[in-house]
């Protein structure tokens, strides 16, 4: 079980620093905020398809929607880039966790 942890843990340490880099090169466009928070919603909608939605997905996504309403297109993005990091990393834990529950030791 700890190699399982071990590995979703790196998933999602991974999928943050990725989002991490990538809000920090965005451009802080209106267009830019529109197609980052589209891909983190879409993401977030596959994660609850999977009932794995994540309540800090959430708030990321409302973070940056309150962002992009103060026109801070910069925060905006990198909110919704660590949203859509989150769902993905949620949609990894459900998938990795439909068949490695088998594995579990029943003591």
């Amino acid at each position: 079980m700890t190699n399982i942890m071990r590995m979703f843990m790196i998933s999602l340490s991974s999928a943050l620093l990725i989002a991490g880099a990538a809000s920090a090169l965005a451009a802080g466009s209106e267009a830019a905020f529109k197609a980052a928070f589209a891909t983190a919603e879409a993401a977030n909608k596959e994660a609850g398809a999977l009932r794995n939605q994540w309540t800090v997905t959430a708030a990321a996504l409302a973070d940056a929607k309150k962002a992009a309403d103060a026109g801070d297109f910069d925060q905006a993005i990198a909110s919704s880039k660590e949203a859509e990091a989150l769902a993905k990393a949620s949609i990894f834990q459900a998938q990795s966790e439909k068949e490695l529950w088998k594995e579990l030791e029943i003591r």
